[in-house]
């Protein structure tokens, strides 16, 4: 018989101790001086780690160290975007580790070693992040370049550092002796730390050789959170490729195991083929991830943002002064429902003041703090439609000049090598030249960043979000804005379709049969209800702000969502244990 007291009792966010969570992800928002993130899943990696680390969760990290960054963003006048590197000072932030291991990249062997930064959580608890690093003197001039650029180079590139991260840092978390009882897969980046289990769950035996038992054994290890809404996005890797840089052996195996599909080896079925648990980052994006990979499960864990990092100082200051507990558990930004309209609307102009003044730093355009501010700030990617805005533009200036004036701002990096991202930023600052005026100031700020994201979020009235449907995943920036009381205007994917109570939180973009119709829709909105409200009721905005930070910031923030995590995903069967000692102590 099951006796409740063979179990210590836990709180519902503990974790087995034996062991540790070890959470891989080929970005890492981990510190503003470090330029070891491009956007969002960086950005939510980072926002993960802060959340575990405050609630005491075993977990350790690995990424690549990233020596050059992702890119500095210059804009000139036209809107044409050029690049330059990144380097940051490691050891300002990093200490070296003593391990070293090695991978095989092209038959060759690559030595590889690991630099530990310490997030340290709300209550002291230290979480350790290794960063990955090839630069190294055994190393061949180009191996010591496979962790200097994130996203960088071509296909090869990739396939090698994906490697490094995933068979490297499988390999590393061993030598640095962690025990690992689970492994979360943050993308597909990494997903090639499964065949390193593989290899390990076989003892050194020949790959041909692999069972279902085997398969078995590294897929209990194995969790895989999958962010991409659309089959081109996921990494494929041609034949050739994966036999010349992985291995003949190793491709064959992967293979004959399922992990090939359209004759390319795809990283993101390899995960799905490892792992126990499967999740998408929103409701509608399981829904979508179930449609695209009909043969597997995918769960859904919503994705949140981290609080504390993504509130602005004046509404930190509001919150501490009347929410006692909120940067503990984040549930209680429900009571922000009870702060006073003044002192919401006294916050909110104290943020907006300071987004101005740093627009006016940065391009000497003097702004009015009393003229409605929208914000659209997000990677320059074509599918976020950036210039849905001004697919009217007269009707935009219309709009503006009923509301008395309307600014727009924009911020965003493309991939150096997306040429139509790039065209897509210089469209957008063509129109603001053409249209900007009197009524109408559009500005587009250079070097979107981890600061000025903060800046906008807070800072703007409306935050503009105008992805084509299905392709937004998640989202997080939204969520960001509505910590900071800025409802959402915005196309109904992602995050939005849960968040998104109308009048509430924000309005959504209804659905259209085409670009200019959602463009209608949208122009619709914010004629008809955003700048009216705007305008007549200052009290009626105060409370949409307020229910904003109440119903949206309690629930899409990384608090919820680790704790999520740590019940669905990690370690669910404990979680069931625990709930059947409460349940035999209270029939006691």
């Amino acid at each position: 018989m099951f006796k409740p007291s063979s179990l210590k009792q836990q709180s519902y966010e503990s974790v087995p101790p034996a062991g540790v969570v070890a959470y891989f992800s080929m970005e890492i928002a981990i510190d503003p001086g470090m330029p070891t993130y491009s956007g969002g899943l960086g950005m939510l990696a980072g926002d993960t780690l802060r959340s575990a680390a405050d609630l005491g969760t075993p977990l350790v990290a690995f990424t690549l160290l990233h020596r050059k960054g992702y890119f500095r963003q210059i804009l000139d006048a036209d809107g044409k975007q050029t690049e330059d590197a990144q380097p940051w000072q490691i050891e300002d932030f990093c200490t070296e580790e003593s391990p070293r291991i090695t991978v095989t990249v092209e038959g060759r062997l690559v030595a590889v070693r690991a630099w530990r930064y310490e997030m340290v959580g709300r209550s002291g608890h230290v979480l350790p992040i290794y960063l990955l690093d090839t630069d190294l003197a055994e190393n061949s001039a180009w191996d010591r370049g496979l962790t200097d650029h994130l996203y960088g180079g071509d296909t090869n590139y990739r396939l090698q550092q994906e490697i490094v991260l995933g068979m490297g840092g499988a390999r590393m978390a061993n030598a640095l002796g962690h025990r690992v009882n689970v492994y979360h897969m943050n993308e597909g980046h990494a997903a090639l730390l499964t065949l390193a289990l593989l290899e390990s769950q076989l003892g050194g035996g020949p790959l041909n050789q692999v069972t279902e038992t085997d398969v078995e054994a590294v897929r209990r290890k194995c969790v895989f959170t999958t962010h991409t809404p659309v089959p081109a996005g996921h990494d494929r890797f041609s034949m050739e490729q994966a036999r010349r840089i992985l291995g003949a052996d190793r491709t064959a195996r992967l293979e004959g195991l399922g992990c090939c599909h359209e004759g390319l080896l795809n990283l993101t079925y390899v995960a799905l083929r490892f792992s126990r648990y499967c999740n998408g980052v929103a409701l509608q994006h399981g829904k979508v991830s179930r449609e695209m990979f009909p043969e597997y499960t995918v769960h859904a864990i919503t994705n949140g943002v981290h609080a504390p990092t993504w509130v602005s100082e004046p509404f930190a200051e509001l919150l501490d002064e009347n929410i006692a507990h909120w940067r503990r558990d984040n549930l209680y930004l429900r009571n922000a429902i009870e702060i006073p309209l003044g002192e919401i609307g006294r916050a909110h102009a104290r943020s907006k003041e300071a987004l101005l003044a740093e627009v006016a730093s940065r391009t000497g355009l003097v702004l009015n703090p009393k003229v409605l501010t929208l914000g659209f700030a997000r990677r320059a990617a074509t599918y976020k439609r950036a210039d849905l805005l001004f697919a009217d533009p007269e009707r935009l200036l219309a709009i503006a000049q009923a509301a008395g004036g309307l600014q727009i701002l924009y911020a965003g990096k493309a991939h150096p090598q997306d040429e139509p991202g790039k065209a897509l930023i210089h469209s957008v600052i063509d129109k603001a030249k053409k249209f900007s005026g009197a009524d109408l100031r559009v500005v587009y700020l250079e070097n979107y960043d981890w600061q000025l994201g903060a800046t906008l979020t807070a800072g703007v009235d409306v935050w503009v979000n105008t992805p084509k449907r299905p392709y937004e995943a998640s989202g997080t920036s939204g969520m960001k804005a509505a910590l900071n009381g800025v409802p959402s205007l915005s196309i109904l994917d992602g995050w939005w379709i849960e968040g998104c109570i109308e009048g509430v939180t924000g309005w959504a973009i209804e659905d259209g049969a085409d670009d200019a119709a959602e463009a209608i829709a949208l122009y619709e909105k914010l004629e008809k209800r955003v700048v009216p409200l705007y305008l007549e009721s200052a009290e009626a905005w105060g409370r949409l702000m307020r229910t904003t930070i109440a119903f949206s910031g309690s629930f899409f923030n990384t608090n919820r969502m680790v704790k999520q995590y740590i019940r669905n995903a990690y370690y669910p069967l404990q979680m069931v244990e625990q709930a059947t000692v409460r349940e035999e102590l209270a029939a006691q």
